[in-house]
């Protein structure tokens, strides 16, 4: 399995999963233009960083023509997730698993989706900001219905994936390219669906985002 675990006060351990299994995610990848990681947030990471989520406070964001959601506001929980998800051997494992270029960090926020408040997402690429590969981790505690991540090819007009089977902590990594649109489907029901979000670039650094670099790639020139 792969997946993000405590290993200590202060400290993670990503477990690679074996061979076999990174080569069974290789060619999902290459089919279907995503991979979805089972229990990548092993049980306890997962239960620290939804009991911060759920304390935490959010606010209306607005995408324009695209869509609006709930954003988090930043704090511990974010800090946490983004910690985890720049660590160098989880970029090492996301070139293995997707060819993707050299990556300088990840960039994410925490959303949630009220199906109450007509919260929406439209197709769109992503292709901006060094933007390589993107990732969202499943932080909803309950099953939702809808939002189901769709991905399409501009060229056939084919939806190569829709992912509707993500368990609490599971992750889905998928492409970013020109000719690819992805979109997440309405939430219905009255379960709000959360998730941490965002992607991995090949600009800046984490070390120069750290360093108070900021997160755009202008900001390290």
């Amino acid at each position: 399995m792969i997946a993000v675990g405590r290993s200590g006060p202060g400290l993670l351990h990503l477990a690679r999963g074996s061979a076999r299994e990174r080569e069974a995610l290789r060619r999902e990848f290459e089919r279907r233009n995503c991979v979805v990681l089972r229990g990548f947030l092993q049980p306890e990471l997962f239960k620290e960083v939804t009991e911060r989520v759920g304390q935490a406070r959010f606010h209306v964001r607005d995408h324009g023509h695209i869509g609006t959601e709930e954003c988090m506001e930043p704090g511990g929980a974010l800090a946490l997730a983004l910690f985890a998800a720049n660590d160098p051997r989880l970029f090492e494992l996301a070139r293995d698993l997707t060819g993707c270029g050299p990556i300088g960090c990840f960039d994410g926020r925490v959303y949630r989706m009220d199906p109450a408040q007509g919260h929406y997402d439209s197709w769109h690429s992503d292709m901006a900001d060094n933007r390589l590969l993107a990732m969202s981790v499943n932080l909803t505690r309950e099953p939702y219905q809808g939002g189901i991540l769709e991905i399409r090819d501009q060229r056939s007009g084919e939806v190569t994936a829709r992912v509707d089977d993500v368990a609490p902590g599971d992750a889905v990594m998928f492409r970013i390219a020109e000719h690819l649109r992805h979109r997440v489907s309405a939430v219905t029901g009255s379960v709000r669906r959360v998730a941490f979000a965002g992607w991995f670039k090949s600009a800046p650094s984490f070390s120069s985002v750290l360093a108070g670099g900021g997160w755009s790639a202008e900001a390290e020139s």
